[in-house]
């Protein structure tokens, strides 16, 4: 018989918080009512904890944690897919008997169909779907959903540097002041643009966000949309929106949490929502960041305490 070394003493007594296994893909349908299923192609991640008397996690247990659920519970389409990743964890943590906590993350690209905002052109874009769900051998759980979507942002402060130079150029030709912001009211100017990321992360406690919702705030918050095929007088009109709708990567993230407040009323005030906008610099090297999480209570008395004060 072959020994099993990961149940050895390692060398060094140390706890590992996770071991497992990343960017493993399979296919997912997900149910919809009176329509043909969602086909998502989705990458796994799966983890568990490890004690320190033993030297390693048997990862195969992983791989066949994912397949059993998964052969299981899609031949039929799945009705959500936190119970798909809920139901790997507890899997797995009842086939690594050693373990106290089980981790699964799932991101699948969805594909949607789109029209560009003046000719109506069909295309398409691809937005990602995100399950996430923890399972602690105590009876705890903490499950997510979530929705990632890429768009456009133009920066509100190089535009007002560009309206300055504007203003003063005017002036030099000699309009006067009042022409000057009917101009500069009339025309979005330049500013530099980012290809933003937009992420929001809810807890499914009591309810359950609808991640349409989900996409359509993540697309809101930024300045525009973006389109994989535009012709001239839609390029124009996409352009011509972001530039009039300037935002920082921190004025995203705060629409967003605005949105979400308004649009799950009903969600219970100890529900975590995580937010994140990262923007591709277009005129620097590096990428900017925001984010924030919180519970929706804590939300809800932020947004309450600021309209009070204005």
């Amino acid at each position: 018989m072959l020994p099993d070394i990961q149940f050895l003493r390692p060398e060094v007594p140390v706890r590992i918080n996770r071991v497992g296994a990343v960017g493993v893909k399979k296919l997912v349908e997900v149910e919809r009512t009176g329509k043909r299923p969602i086909i998502l192609i989705s990458k796994f991640d799966v983890f568990v904890d490890l004690p320190e008397e033993m030297k390693g996690a048997n990862l195969s247990r992983n791989f066949e944690a994912i397949d059993e659920v998964l052969e299981a519970l899609t031949e039929r389409p799945v009705k959500k897919i936190e119970d798909l990743c809920l139901k790997i964890a507890e899997t797995l943590l009842n086939r690594h008997e050693y373990a106290t906590k089980a981790e699964v993350k799932m991101d699948s690209e969805l594909i949607l169909k789109k029209r560009t905002p003046v000719t109506a052109r069909k295309t398409q874009e691809v937005v990602k779907i995100i399950g996430e769900a923890v399972v602690w051998r105590n009876g705890g759980r903490r499950v997510f959903v979530g929705a990632e979507v890429v768009g456009v942002t133009a920066c509100p402060c190089a535009q007002e540097m560009v309206k300055a130079r504007v203003r003063e150029k005017l002036r030099k030709m000699g309009f006067g002041d009042e022409d000057i912001d009917k101009i500069l009211n009339a025309i979005p100017l330049a500013s530099h643009n980012q290809r933003g990321r937009a992420l929001i992360k809810i807890e499914v406690r009591d309810f359950t966000p609808n991640i349409d919702k989900l996409i359509e705030i993540a697309k809101k918050a930024m300045s525009g949309e973006i389109y994989e095929v535009l012709k001239r007088e839609d390029e124009l009109e996409v352009v011509w929106r972001a530039h009039l709708n300037p935002r920082f990567v921190e004025d995203c993230v705060r629409l967003m949490a605005k949105m979400v407040i308004e649009e799950f009323p009903d969600a219970p005030d100890d529900v975590i929502v995580f937010f994140r906008q990262e923007n591709e610099e277009s005129i620097h090297q590096h990428n900017v960041i925001a984010e924030k999480i919180a519970t929706m209570g804590e939300l809800r008395r932020e947004l309450s305490s600021y309209e009070r004060k204005v």
